[in-house]
């Protein structure tokens, strides 16, 4: 099986039923041991039968004990071995699976990583986490067709050829009722695919839906939409039941059908066996054979239906991780150099222009075009952006990487030492505000550089965050959950901040860093970072008056566009969108 640190391999990604067969062809021996456990486990089914006829037509009805004797300890002899073979049969297929599904998550992590910020602006959460859930392991299910697959389609070849041996007649009909159960099945599985995709896609809808309502109550409640959301969910989760219930209609059928039929199939080949004994034109023996035959028969049988609807949803599965391996990240076509000095940021499409050394607010009816626009400005997003006079996209990623930092609310925070979590790595503004490169751990970072501890402190005093080492038992070094799962919401936000702050960009993008904040906090925080990036370009997203009270220029946007730009207190007598818009954060902050 797949190791944790091995390389999974280079996917197929041309389509969905080739994705399946690269995850067979990377544990071929596996896959071949499981499909001969299957077919040889499938054909000593069918022997079983022929065993019991020769005891009862050459023991039995004769009365020879020795001969009844030597065939019943063959019976037992088949039996307990392939009572072995479907041990490891089963263990086989296992690890199979295990590999298929162990390997596919490698993929879909790696590929993830590998799109890091452009990721999640070509696809959405519920999208990841749906294939996460539910997609990996229908994959992996669906890799059953090698084993019990092979020796099912085995077994059947092997029963009729026997049931030649006791009648044509009784054979062909064993041999036309496959495709009979294929044409019955087949549509419904077509079906099922139909279904399985649209059920997929409305379930990504809905854990998007879910991961934006557990992340912005606040400022949903805030601009007055959680209801709108409410209700949204409420329809989304209602059409995702309605596909469901549609979804499990059509696997009722197939699962009756591959139960049903072939019982059926079995009754109407025993009429048929029995007649023909009736008549004398087969032995007892011969009889019994038949109805174990067909009753060992019902077993691959229902093993193809199943395989068949395990396929038919690996399929839709399998082609939504091919669809996300699929997406590029953003391709890097820079080759000139960033402005040597401090320059100008603008953005032409919604003509937002920061000054160098200033500390400039970005105020949003809809704060979604804040962030936006900040997506632009620090490349993370297709635009005409100019830094200086040049073009973002001509300038070289890794320059623009190293001066400019964008500081996300929700950025993430890996499990590690508060410090640790804090401390970036590598230099400043080398990323999306990540405190260490993917893949590292605490114990491959470097020692802390000699005056890097009052650094930290300083971080942490600008973002009023000293309060949370206080609070912990052991300080800096106090380990921390994932996300900072032990910390408040508020807390995990000032350590986001006190984190970019320690990068200390030459350009800084904050989106909503005080967000969270009560306004006690929200003005130490407010002073403390103007001083602190006193000469330094510093951009904040933000509503809140005791925020914008400390900056030196407000961009106010409508529509994704400058409506009107000045000081704070210009903005307030002079645009009363932009007044109503503050003094509603005013009341917030009062209540």
């Amino acid at each position: 099986m797949i190791d944790a640190y091995e390389d999974p391999g280079t996917p197929d990604r041309r389509g969905g039923a080739r994705y399946l067969w690269w995850l067979v062809a990377r544990q071929p021996g596996r896959c071949a041991a499981g499909a001969m456990f299957g077919s040889v486990w499938m054909v000593l089914l069918a022997a079983t039968p022929y065993l019991m006829s020769r005891a009862i037509d050459d023991g039995l009805e004769p009365g020879d004990m020795g001969a009844l004797t030597a065939w019943s300890g063959a019976l037992f002899a088949v039996g307990a071995f392939n009572a072995w073979l479907s041990i490891m049969r089963h263990r086989t297929m296992t690890r199979v699976r295990m590999d298929a599904n162990f390997r596919t998550v490698k993929v879909v992590v790696g590929h993830a990583v590998r799109l890091g910020a452009s990721l999640r602006r070509q696809t959405g959460a519920g999208e990841v986490v749906t294939i996460g859930v539910g997609d990996v392991q229908t994959v992996s299910q669906s890799l059953t067709v090698v084993g019990p697959g092979v020796g099912a389609v085995l077994g059947y070849l092997v029963i009729a050829v026997l049931l030649v041996s006791v009648s044509g007649l009784v054979a062909v009909v064993v041999l036309l009722g496959l495709p009979a159960l294929a044409l019955l099945v087949g549509p419904l599985l077509g079906r099922l695919q139909g279904s399985e995709a649209e059920y997929r896609e409305r379930q990504g809808v809905l854990t998007a839906r879910i991961g934006d309502l557990a992340g912005g109550l606040r400022v949903l409640a805030g601009l007055g939409g959680k209801q709108l959301v409410a209700d949204a969910f409420r329809e989304d989760s209602r059409r995702l039941r309605e596909q469901g219930y549609r979804v499990g209609a059509v696997t009722s059928w197939v699962q009756a059908l591959g139960i049903g039929l072939p019982t059926l199939f079995l009754a109407v080949v025993t009429w048929l066996a029995a007649r023909l004994a009736a008549h004398g034109d087969i032995t007892v023996g011969q009889l019994v054979s038949v109805y174990g035959y067909v009753a060992v028969l019902v077993w691959p049988v229902a093993f193809l239906v199943e395989c068949g609807y395990q396929i038919s949803r690996g399929l839709v599965s399998a082609r939504r991780v091919v669809r996300f391996l699929r997406l590029e990240p953003m391709p890097d076509t820079g080759t000139r150099d960033a402005p040597a000095e401090p320059s100008v940021l603008y953005d032409p499409e919604s003509g937002v222009r920061i000054l160098p050394g200033r500390l400039t607010a970005l105020v949003a009816e809809h704060p979604a075009d804040a962030t936006t626009i900040l997506d632009r400005l620090a490349r993370y997003a297709p635009s005409d952006a100019t830094w200086g006079g040049v073009r973002l996209e001509d300038i070289a990623l890794p320059q623009i990487r190293e001066r400019i930092l964008l500081a996300d609310h929700e950025a993430d925070l890996f499990a590690d030492t508060l410090h640790g979590m804090i401390r970036p790595f590598g230099g400043a503004g080398t990323r999306r505000c990540a405190a260490q490169p993917r893949g590292a751990t605490s114990h491959e970072r470097p020692a802390p550089a000699h005056g890097e501890q009052p650094a930290i402190r300083t971080a942490l005093h600008t973002a009023a965050a000293e309060d949370i080492v206080q609070a912990l038992p052991q300080g800096l070094d106090t380990p921390m959950d994932a996300q900072a799962r032990n910390l408040s919401g508020g807390q995990r936000q000032r350590v986001r901040l006190a984190r970019a702050l320690l990068a200390d960009p030459e350009i800084l993008l904050a989106v909503e860093p005080t967000s969270a904040l009560d306004a006690h906090t929200e003005a130490k925080v407010a002073a403390r970072l103007r001083a602190a990036r006193e000469g330094r370009t510093t951009v904040v997203a933000a509503t809140s008056p005791l925020v914008l009270d400390r900056t030196d220029t407000v961009h106010y946007l409508r529509d994704g566009k400058v409506e009107a730009s000045g000081t704070h207190h210009e903005l307030l007598d002079t645009v009363p969108a932009y007044r109503a818009l503050v003094a509603r954060d005013t009341e917030e902050v009062a209540r």
